[in-house]
Formats: C-alpha cells, structure tokens, sequence
C-alpha cells in the first residue's frame, strides 16, 4: 500500500537488485525465504548481501541485547555499502524499537512482525521517490500496532530446489510473557494457521520435492489454542502424516508444559514423525524458574525428559539454557549443571543473560556480573560438546535411514545427510554416485568423526 493517496504501486522491477539479511530464528529465516519469493516475482534479482544492490533488507531480531547490536551493524554496514540504495529493516528488533532504528542516519523504510506482505509495494514507492528526491529524509515508520485483531499472516512457500528441507510456519507469537523475553512485545498473541491450510501448504512441498517439513512458529506448542474446537498439536499432526508422499515431519521448539504424553505417543508410533524435540530448559533450579516465569519445575522437567525417552527409543532431545539470569548466584548455576549433566542431551544452546528493554527481569536487582555469565556459559559448552559425542556414540554399529541433503562440501568424495533424530551422517558417494540427494538411505554406522558427525557406509535396503 502506498503511504499517498493510498495508491498501490504496480511494480515489475526488472532486474533491480535485492539482498537480505536475517538475523535470529528459524521463523525469521523462513519468513526472509518467503519474501525473497515474493520479490522475485516482482522481476527483482536476489543477490549476495555483500555486492552491490539497489535494494537491502535486513530481518532483525530482538531476543538478546547482542542480538540488537548486531543488527545494527548489518544496517550500518548497507547503508555504507550503497548510499543511494533503499535500506529496509523489518523483524522483532523494528517491532520493539523503531524510532531507534529510523534514528539511524540512511534507514529508508522500517517494518514490523507484520504487513510483510506488502513490503515490495513500500519498497518500490520508496525506491521511487528517492530516485525523485520526495522520499522524506528521515525514513518512514511502517510498524503495525500488534493488537487482538491481528491474524495469521500468510507469505509465500519458499522455492528452493537445492534444498531438500524446508520450514513450513503454522504459528505466529506468543502470550507466556517469560520475565526476560521480549517476544511476545515484538510478535503478538498466538495465532495460528488454520489446520485445513496447513495441510495444503504441506502438501505443496512435499509436490515440490521436499522430503522433510519443519513445523515452525513463535511459540509451536500453543498451535490451535486461537482456534477453539479442540484443535492443537497433536490433532493437527495426526492429520498431517495421513497425507500422500514421501517425506517426514520434524517439529520445532516445544514447550515442555504442552508436552503431553498424546504428543509422544504420536512420535512413537508415527514413522512420518522425526524421533526429535527441542525443549527448552532455561535453568535447572526451580526458584530461577519462578523467577523467569517458566512454568515447570526442574523435576517436572526431569521426568519429562525420561518419560519421552522411555517411549521414543532413539529420540534425540536438545534445549536451550540460560545463564547469568538476575539473582542467579551459584548454587543455582551448580542445580541447571547438575540436572543437565544426568540427563543426554543431543545438543545445548547456552546463551548469556541481557536485559532487554520493557522487560520485568531487566529492573530486577542482583544483575550478573559478564565474567561470571562468561565462566559459566564456557562450562556449559564444554559440557554440551560431551554429551553431543556421548549421544552420538550410542549409534555406531546401527543402521540408519539418512535424508541425503548434498554432496559434502566440507569432506570431497562424500555424500552427506540427517537421520531423523538429528545427527549428521557421512557415506562415500562412490557407494552411491548420483540420484541419491532428496532420497532416505539407509547407512551402517561405522564411527564418530569429529564434531559429533558420524560416519558410515550406506547398504542395500
């Protein structure tokens, strides 16, 4: 929508140059797949963020002050690359902080968590009226307010033929309101895609030659609960490895509060279903989790963890941690160490508490020195990298079924690939030497190589 006369811009660009930049999670980077889509059909040329362009787009995200600032820099970075060209900036870090982000000299355009849609309509105006000088200086605020009316916004399926996964998101923000997370200012309430929708949105990547489909969103676990009707997750799911074809489902982060026994029984009766989750811990001490907001205790967490073990053989669990909380003092941190320690993790993200702005925790007394957040993330990840190879260890001698992704870019002469319970995995493409990328195979097991990756022959079915 034009912000003059309320005019819409018909555009057909053709070959102007677009490059984007995402920073944060992976609903971020499907969103930028999707509007990378969109303006491809308006005649724009996607090219490399670091050549020259005549448009740059930068998806931002919020989550960690660390975040922020690195946004800023990208900014920074096109706008001095290219002066004439528009500088767009869309993402949870303009939702929260757009006068900020306008304040920075060159930003053109500033865009929220929503109205993406018609971001090509703002950016051919914007591209126009700087080209004629009417393009006011100071950039435009584009934001929408994120208030109760605000429905799922539907981009584009991503397109890509060189991959052989692709993110499907079936959910947009999120109501916990997590003392320490600004997600829920930069994304909204949940809302959800409509169980019919996804289906269809499902079915046309698997038509396109995906083989694995990520369910994503801001907050996945609440799926459905917009929706009334009894409609959630593991309704949704069922439905979902009815469809016809050849592919897998994997979720993405889960809330573990709505992981109901109904949801692991699914993953482990369901072949269509990969044998993985990702659930986020936060802390192991139950009076840092009240502090968070987080509604569980370390044991509730626990016992989940060995009850989705004892049902789902093979399932691969990974989290994520937060260190350096305000009043986290050691013993704390010694409770989140010991409980993650006799629990086997696939992987841990560790981040490094930052107060965001708006936040409860940000004005809670007793903030964490840095060198402390510094020691105990660094004895974190050398946890995690045991456990990564412990977890890893388990399947030398197994055969297992390997969506090949490519031919290894990093190991010549291999063919490369992810079991369904997140382990990469490498065969030599001399055993298979075409016609094998998007197709399951099944590999023998034969040892670990380094970083966890594990390394096998692939054999007859």
């Amino acid at each position: 929508m034009s912000f003059t006369n309320g005019v819409i811009w018909v555009v057909e660009q053709q070959g102007k140059r677009v490059a984007f930049y995402t920073l944060g999670c992976k609903v971020n980077q499907q969103e930028t797949a999707s509007l990378m889509k969109l303006f491809r059909k308006r005649g724009f040329r996607v090219v490399d963020f670091k050549k020259d362009a005549d448009v740059y787009i930068i998806n931002t995200c919020a989550v960690t002050h660390t975040a922020a600032q690195k946004c800023r820099q990208v900014i920074r970075r096109a706008i001095g690359r290219s002066p004439a060209a528009v500088v767009a900036v869309l993402g949870c870090y303009s939702q929260v902080a757009a006068e900020e982000v306008l304040s920075i000299p060159g930003v053109d355009l500033v865009v929220g968590t929503s109205g993406r849609s018609r971001l090509v309509e703002l950016v051919s105006e914007a591209m126009e009226k700087k080209r004629s000088g009417e393009w006011p200086a100071k950039g435009i605020n584009a934001v929408e307010a994120l208030d109760g009316s605000l429905d799922f916004e539907q981009l584009p399926l991503p397109d890509d033929p060189r991959r052989t996964r692709a993110f499907l998101k079936i959910e947009d923000g999120c109501d916990q309101f997590c003392t320490y997370c600004t997600v829920p200012y930069a994304r909204g309430g949940v809302r959800s895609l409509h169980p019919d929708l996804v289906q269809e949105r499902l079915s046309e990547l698997v038509c396109a030659g995906y083989r694995e489909v990520v369910l994503t969103g801001v907050h996945t676990s609440a799926y459905g609960k917009d929706l009334g009707g009894g409609v959630n997750l593991p309704r949704l799911l069922r439905e979902l490895v009815e469809l016809p074809g050849n592919f897998r489902i994997r979720l993405s982060s889960v809330e573990p509060a709505e992981v109901t026994e109904e949801l692991l029984e699914l993953l482990a009766t369901s072949p269509r279903l990969c044998r993985h989750l990702h659930i986020p811990l936060q802390s192991g001490d139950d009076e840092i989790l009240c502090r968070m907001n987080r509604p569980y205790t370390a044991e509730e967490y626990r016992k989940l963890f060995h009850l989705a073990r004892e049902m789902i053989p093979g399932i691969a669990i990974t989290t994520d941690v937060l260190v350096g909380f305000p009043g986290e003092e050691e013993r704390h941190f010694q409770n989140t160490f010991n409980l993650i320690a006799t629990l086997p993790f696939r992987d841990l993200h560790v981040f490094k508490y930052s107060p965001r702005p708006g936040t409860p925790a940000a004005a809670m007394p007793e903030q964490v020195a840095p060198p402390v957040k510094d020691r105990r993330s660094s004895c974190l990840r050398r946890l995690a990298d045991e456990l990564a190879a412990s977890f890893a260890r388990r399947f030398v001698g197994e055969t297992m079924t390997v969506l090949v992704e490519r031919r290894s870019r990093k190991r010549q002469g291999w063919w490369e690939g992810l079991t369904d319970n997140y382990l990469r995995v490498f065969f030599p493409a001399s055993q298979r030497k075409s016609g094998v990328r998007g197709e399951f195979v099944p590999v023998r097991i034969l040892e670990v190589g380094p970083r966890d990756e594990l390394q096998g022959e692939a054999v007859e079915n």
